[in-house]
């Protein structure tokens, strides 16, 4: 009974051993590719969402932006929370502020956050807004620890946007200063400034073009935050 006993353990101690065993000679195993280990979350307005002068569904920027980055060796597996007419401080059409939105979008393992706009802030309360800014990217400091945050103030098709406009792009790039994130300011690069071919007939949302002009500077901007 000893001896069969030793003989069992002798065989199941073999068994573990030729389980992790490899045949002199045969072909390495090969690692399944693994796509989607940046994690971007994008939170905008109409810029982002699209609607009737361009921009949605494959035509939208960030389904380009993607396009873009896979080109390049950079898939990314993303999340996109936007909603026609929200800010940070502006609720959209469906009652919505981009802290709501990101509540709903981000997760721990993001790599990169991204969030664009917003000209519907123009006329919030200029001591309330900041305060908004602050719980938004506290909030999502939170739900997305490791991330690095790309924050890309209000675009304006003209040289010549109100001064509201430039305001809440002045408090938003200090507020994003204040939270380690990388600002971009597309009213001072001259995003579609004296590109009209690039808006539609409402003279405020890209149109298809606008949208793959959008995804050509972004897409860049994404790409210099991932790992």
């Amino acid at each position: 009974m000893r001896g069969l006993v030793a003989v069992l353990l002798a065989l199941a101690v073999l068994g573990g051993v030729t389980g992790a065993y490899r045949h002199p000679g045969a072909p390495e195993p090969t690692a399944p590719l693994s796509f989607g280990l940046n994690r971007v979350a994008v939170i905008g307005d109409s810029y982002t969402t699209g609607g009737d002068e361009g921009g949605t569904g494959a035509n939208g920027w960030t389904a380009i932006a993607w396009q873009i980055l896979a080109r390049e060796g950079v898939p990314t597996t993303t999340d996109v929370a936007a909603e026609r007419g929200a800010g940070y401080a502006a609720r959209g059409e469906q009652g919505r502020i981009f802290q709501d939105l990101a509540r709903g979008a981000l997760r721990p393992d993001d790599t990169v956050v991204v969030f664009f706009g917003s000209r519907n802030d123009e006329h919030a309360d200029p001591l309330l807004y900041p305060v908004m800014v602050y719980s938004t990217f506290q909030l999502a400091r939170r739900m997305a620890p490791n991330a690095r945050f790309l924050v890309i103030g209000p675009p304006w098709p003209t040289a010549d946007p109100p001064g509201a406009v430039l305001r809440i792009r002045d408090a938003l790039e200090y507020q994003a200063g204040l939270a380690d994130a990388t600002f971009v300011d597309p009213i001072a690069a001259g995003w579609f400034v004296g590109r009209p071919d690039l808006i539609g007939q409402d003279g405020i949302h890209p149109t298809d073009s606008g949208h793959a002009y959008l995804a050509d500077q972004i897409a860049p901007l994404i790409g210099a935050q991932l790992p």
